[in-house]
């Protein structure tokens, strides 16, 4: 894998994270995940100032690994990667965006779910996949099966991943790591709870250490 491919891999898990007041939480939350062993956040578009976000994420924690999430258009991709954004994910694929994320020079991990879109995305030559959402879809049995036919892809499960299920899934050699936002969860966040977030990402960085060492 490439080296910020690697990076999400050790890190193990990435918080997926909705933050509704940049200015106010977003430097207290990013020391709150460094703290807690979790350095990489991908701030999602799914709120207003996504990018002010990860801008405020990076001047405060520079050594973090920030990314957008649920980006939908090559607009959201550029005031991403202007902010700091070191990655684009999205919750399926675009051809649009693909090419957008080419332009850029940023790393695109696509959503993918059923055979077609894995076929689609491979003629691009992506490692890592965001296999969402992974619960409802069928969880790891669906992705395991994903992977006789297409065992190029390392997979990125999101959606239904918490601290009960999350070392089944990185015991699947197919998972390079998993998203979650049970450690990030917006009423936590609007309420400041920054120790109940940081012990939640302990929690996490504990069952990571555990299932790969």
């Amino acid at each position: 894998m490439n080296e910020l491919n690697t990076r999400i891999s050790q890190i193990g898990v990435v918080p997926v994270i909705k933050i509704n007041d940049p200015e106010r939480d977003a430097a207290p939350l990013a020391r709150a995940l460094c703290a807690g062993g979790l350095p990489v956040a991908e701030i999602t578009f799914r709120a207003a100032g996504a990018d002010r976000a990860i801008r405020a994420i990076k001047e405060a924690c520079p050594e973090m690994l920030v990314g957008a999430g649920t980006v939908l258009s090559a607009e959201q991709a550029r005031a991403a990667v202007e902010a700091g954004a070191e990655f684009i994910v999205s919750p399926g694929f675009s051809c649009l965006l693909a090419e957008a994320c080419e332009a850029l020079n940023v790393q695109y991990i696509p959503g993918v779910i059923t055979p077609t879109e894995y076929q689609m995305v491979l003629p691009y030559g992506y490692e890592l996949v965001k296999f969402f959402p992974a619960e409802q879809s069928g969880g790891l049995a669906r992705i395991k099966a994903m992977s006789a036919p297409f065992p190029m892809f390392k997979v990125m499960p999101t959606g239904g991943i918490n601290l009960k299920n999350l070392e089944a899934y990185l015991s699947c050699p197919v998972v390079a790591a998993c998203g979650g936002s049970y450690m990030v969860k917006p009423a936590d966040i609007d309420a400041g709870n920054w120790d109940r977030i940081m012990n939640l990402c302990r929690q996490t960085r504990e069952i990571v250490d555990r299932v790969r060492g």
